[in-house]
């Protein structure tokens, strides 16, 4: 039987809700200064390195340009495909504004901040996501903004879905550093029935221009390779997403079947210590 808060993908279909003109009066830089002094203390306990490991792949090289002298990413760096944000972004354009509100910028996005409390349980995962600048020769990608949002673990997404309409956790932004870096801990997504597992993501140029969705410069998605995914959904309270990713594939996705090398995430780590993902994100 399907969990009450689980979504399909019947209910995942783009839809561009009415886009609003935004009032945008915000301490928004102010925030993520001490937001990022903040991560960097929790970066160094945690001995996280803001450095690209050397397990990282290089992209697909369609469509691709050469990187600047100095990059860590690899020889080639591939344009971001544009995909849906779907029917619950949370970013003003169908209802629910996240961007808005005070304490979305951060790092650990487990937890509701704001009116709302309560917490995400799921496998521990970091997402890093490298910002690069194709105009630029794919060069890092300093001071954009990453807005990120994921479903639970049984499927369902926070201001949208049944049982968590109350609860605005697995949303977040982030500014990228000096090296293009955007790190985001999180609970692992689930598997909700005809979508592969994913997370998604929108661009902004600046911090403060994430405050309303018309100035993002690219929505995707982030897509969980299978063998992690199998591992994650053997665990207490994935159940459900282990019988929905046995039923669908990459191939077969409605986003990802026309293409995924540039959009699958490079995945180490283990259930008892945490994954942690790598995805280059070039616009």
């Amino acid at each position: 039987m399907s969990n009450e808060n689980e979504v399909t993908a019947d209910e995942h279909d783009d839809f561009g809700g009415l886009h609003r003109d935004l009032s945008v009066v915000t301490r928004r830089r102010a925030l993520w200064l001490a937001g990022g002094a903040l991560g960097a203390v929790a970066l160094a306990a945690c001995g996280v390195s803001t450095k690209n490991s050397s397990s990282s792949t290089t992209l697909a090289p369609a469509s691709s340009t050469t990187l600047a002298n100095g990059s860590d990413v690899g020889a080639t760096c591939t344009k971001i495909p544009s995909e849906t944000a779907g029917p619950f972004p949370g970013d003003g354009s169908n209802g629910p504004d996240v961007l808005r509100e005070s304490g979305v910028v951060r790092r650990d996005i487990r937890s509701s901040f704001g009116p709302y409390s309560g917490t995400a349980n799921g496998v521990p995962l970091t997402m890093r996501f490298k910002l690069l600048n194709i105009a630029n020769g794919c060069s890092p990608y300093a001071g954009a903004a990453l807005y990120v949002w994921h479903c639970t673990a049984d499927g369902g997404y926070s201001l949208y879905s049944n049982g968590v309409k109350n609860q605005n956790f697995l949303r977040g932004v982030g500014q990228a550093d000096s090296d293009g870096w955007v790190e985001f801990v999180t609970a692992f997504p689930g598997c909700y029935s005809g979508r592969w597992p994913h997370v998604h993501f929108e661009v902004y140029p600046t911090l403060d221009k994430a405050t309303n969705v018309k100035n993002k410069i690219a929505t995707s998605q982030l897509a969980l390779p299978k063998d992690v995914c199998e591992k994650v959904y053997a665990t207490s309270g994935y159940g459900q997403s282990a019988r929905n990713l046995s039923g669908t594939s990459l191939a077969n996705d409605m986003v990802f079947r026309d293409g995924w090398t540039s959009q699958l995430g490079t995945v180490t780590g283990n259930v008892n210590d945490g994954f942690v993902s790598q995805l280059n994100v070039a616009i």
